[in-house]
């Protein structure tokens, strides 16, 4: 009798840790969009659906930028370019760290569902090796 005793309660003790555990709401990251540790994309998100006027906002690394500014694409799926201006940084630019940045896109209705926002690293170069972009799905 005693055996069942301490079996019983051992197992409502178990299931009390458990349930504490398993009840506790577990702590999420932000969602962001990251791309080799150079940009960092807070909104809109891969696949997010996006209107016009759309907001771009993020941080990307000091070198991403070029005169404190990058060119923010959005195409549709076409290839169809439908905005394109430059995002602006928010703070000190010439850094290795990240730099806060936003723009506003507007532009027409696309007449496909789908398309992609391209965020370019700024290479007034023009030199290939020097190229790099961050390409985000989008939905209208």
């Amino acid at each position: 009798m005693r055996k069942i005793a301490l079996i019983v309660g051992g197992l409502i003790l178990v299931g009390i840790a458990a349930w504490l555990l398993l009840g506790q709401k577990q702590a999420t990251a932000p969602a962001v969009a990251t791309y080799k540790d150079l940009v960092r994309v807070f909104s809109p998100l891969p696949d997010d659906i996006v209107a016009s006027p759309l907001t771009v906002c993020g941080e990307a690394r000091g070198n991403w930028f070029f005169a404190a500014s990058f060119p923010v694409r959005l195409l549709d799926a076409n290839g169809a370019e439908l905005a394109v201006i430059p995002a602006q940084a928010k703070d000190e630019w010439m850094t290795t760290d990240f730099v806060p940045f936003e723009v506003t896109l507007v532009f027409q209705p696309p007449s496909t569902d789908t398309g992609t926002l391209i965020l370019e690293k700024d290479n007034p170069s023009g030199l290939p090796e020097h190229a790099d972009e961050f390409r985000i799905p989008v939905r209208f």
